[in-house]
C-alpha cells in the first residue's frame, strides 16, 4: 500500500457504540463521525481495529438496530474509493458478511501483516494474544464455537441482543474493565507478544487496540508497539504519513 503525497493512513479502535446505552453513546458516535468526516479528505486508507460496537451479531437477515450515522459515513467513505479495513474485536466477533456486502469494507478475524509505504505493520485487535488473559481465552472458544453460535441464532433477536448487551456491559471478562490500567511494560502481554513476534520476523510497527490505553513503547531500535486507546475516554487515533506513525487526540471543534 502506497501513501501518496499529502495523504495519510488512519487507525482507530474501541468505540463500544451502544455502551452503556445507545443514548449515552450517541455523543461519542457523533464525535467519531465528525472525525471520519474530517479525515476522509486526505485518507489513503482507514484501519478500524475492533470493538466499534459494544455488541454486534449478524443473523442471516438481521443486524443490531442503530449506529446509522457511523454506518452511513463508512459507506460514503468506502464508496468514494478509500479502502477501509476492519479487524473484529472481542465485542464484535460475530461478523459474517454484512460489512463486506453492504459497506465494501474488508474484514479480518485474525491479525494481519501490511506493508505501507515501505514500513511493515503487524495489526490486530489484540484480544487473546500473548500470555495471560486466560479467562477471556476460554470464553472466546465458547463464543466462536459453531454449535453455540447456531444455538444463539435460534433466540429471537429482541431476546438475544438484549441478553448479549447486558453481559457485554456487566461481565468484566467481556467488557475489559480490568484491562484499562497500565500494567508496566514488563507485564503488558501485548508487548510481550510483539517482542516474541520480533524474534522470528521484523515489523516496524505493532498496532493494537483492546487495552483502551494510548500507549507507545519501543520494542527495539527499529520497532515500536502502539495501542490506539479508545473513543470513550481518550478519543485517540493513529496517523501514518508514510514516514512516521503518531498517536493523536481528536477534538471536535464544532462542539466546543
Amino acid at each position: 500500500m502506497d501513501v501518496p503525497n499529502g495523504k495519510k493512513v488512519y487507525f482507530a479502535s474501541d468505540n463500544h457504540l451502544g455502551a452503556p446505552t445507545k443514548q449515552a453513546s450517541l455523543p461519542r458516535e457523533k464525535k467519531f463521525v465528525s472525525w471520519l468526516n474530517e479525515i476522509k479528505k486526505d485518507a489513503a486508507a482507514i484501519f478500524l481495529i475492533g470493538d466499534l460496537f459494544d455488541f454486534w451479531f449478524e443473523y442471516k437477515t438481521v443486524v443490531p438496530k442503530g449506529f446509522t450515522r457511523t454506518l452511513g459515513k463508512l459507506a460514503e467513505i468506502s464508496d468514494s474509493g478509500t479502502p477501509i479495513y476492519y479487524f473484529v474485536g472481542n465485542h464484535d466477533l460475530w461478523m459474517r458478511g454484512y460489512f463486506e456486502d453492504e459497506l465494501g469494507i474488508s474484514v479480518f478475524h485474525k491479525p494481519q501483516e501490511f506493508t505501507i509505504h515501505n514500513s511493515t505493520f503487524f495489526i490486530g485487535h489484540g484480544d487473546g494474544l500473548g500470555p495471560g488473559d486466560k479467562g477471556y481465552k476460554r470464553m472466546k472458544k465458547v463464543f466462536t464455537n459453531p454449535f453455540f453460535k447456531w444455538l444463539f441464532r435460534w433466540l429471537h433477536p429482541d431476546i438475544g441482543v438484549k441478553i448479549a448487551q447486558y453481559l457485554s456491559v456487566k461481565n468484566k471478562l467481556i467488557s475489559g474493565d480490568d484491562d484499562a490500567t497500565f500494567l508496566g511494560e514488563d507485564k503488558e502481554w501485548l508487548v510481550a507478544y510483539s517482542k516474541r513476534k520480533l524474534e522470528s520476523k521484523h515489523h516496524d510497527y505493532f498496532i493494537f487496540g483492546h487495552r483502551h490505553l494510548p500507549l507507545e513503547i519501543e520494542l527495539s531500535e527499529a520497532s515500536k508497539y502502539f495501542n490506539l486507546g479508545d473513543w470513550i475516554q481518550y478519543f485517540t487515533y493513529g496517523e501514518f504519513d508514510g514516514n512516521l506513525f503518531n498517536l493523536k487526540s481528536y477534538e471536535d471543534l464544532t462542539s466546543s
